[in-house]
């Protein structure tokens, strides 16, 4: 018998299976913030915890949506987003707070990425370094209208995932 990974099976990590989430995901890091996520949604339900990945699932404006923590890294995320991808989730969107280096950008603003500087080591694996990372063009521009209707402080722009080493 041939084994795929897109089936009906419970994946190994974030312990779900096809007809837990819905097409949309939000991604924060923290476990703990899927909870506070989750209860913008009508009738939510905690479908699945499992290390760092936690997993609420509802709806938004009629639209089965999920969040779904990643914990801390490029490697985990990874992990969360290709085995969502395996039971149907479609589109992904990272949530979260950050630091800002560039002038005029307040505390609580908020940051729609539109592309992502590649300095870090997860996404080399799946692609030549020199391919950008671009955010889908669709979904930022419904970030960004909905931003604007909901009169929120929100910024445009490229940003950069690196992974820093200190040592002494």
């Amino acid at each position: 018998m041939a084994h795929t990974l897109f089936n009906d099976e419970v994946k190994y990590h974030i312990r779900l299976k096809q007809g837990d989430v819905g097409r949309y995901v939000l991604l924060p890091g923290d476990p703990g913030r899927c909870e506070v996520i989750a209860k913008w949604f009508d009738n939510p339900v905690k479908v699945a915890q499992n290390r760092e990945y936690v997993t609420y699932t509802g709806t938004l404006l009629g639209e089965r949506v999920s969040v779904t923590s990643t914990g801390i890294g490029g490697p985990s995320t990874a992990i969360a987003v290709e085995e969502l991808a395996m039971i149907g989730a479609e589109t992904f969107i990272r949530v979260g707070t950050s630091g800002a280096m560039q002038p005029g950008i307040g505390i609580g603003d908020l940051a729609i990425v539109t592309a992502a500087i590649r300095d870090e080591g997860t996404t080399r694996q799946y692609m030549p370094i020199e391919f950008p990372a671009v955010a889908n063009i669709d979904v930022t521009l419904a970030l960004r209208a909905a931003a604007e209707q909901l009169h929120l402080a929100f910024h445009l722009g490229v940003s950069v995932k690196r992974l820093v080493l200190r040592r002494g």
